[in-house]
């Protein structure tokens, strides 16, 4: 495996928590459930980029797969759930706690006890 593999392996858990913290930011013009609301959202800029990103996210995946097994390359979108909750704490200033940073140091040991596997 070549290291273009390893840095898509890397940058896909970004691109999908980059897409998370878009989606956030769409969703202030969720009012509501109903075809205004939806029309409205279709036409939001950060929501289009949500959605590109993701569209990108996915043909990275498929190249990701070729090169990884899927029990190894899926523990690496774990790192999302480090990543989205810092991206909103730098991009949205919502709070961190220290059982936050206590989960996280555990999910980012925990990959690369699994990795190591």
């Amino acid at each position: 495996m070549d290291l273009n593999s390893y840095l898509l392996i890397l940058i896909m858990p970004v691109l999908i928590s980059a897409g998370q913290i878009l989606f956030k930011i769409a969703s202030r013009d969720v009012a509501g459930f109903n075809l205004e609301t939806m029309l409205k959202l279709s036409l939001n800029g950060y929501f289009i980029l949500a959605v590109i990103i993701y569209a990108l996210a996915t043909i990275v995946w498929v190249y990701v797969l070729k090169h990884f097994p899927l029990n190894k390359a899926y523990l690496f979108m774990g790192l999302s759930f480090v990543l989205v909750p810092l991206m909103g704490y730098v991009f949205l200033k919502e709070p961190l706690s220290f059982r936050y940073l206590a989960g996280a140091a555990c999910i980012i040991f925990g990959i690369w006890l699994a990795r190591a596997a």
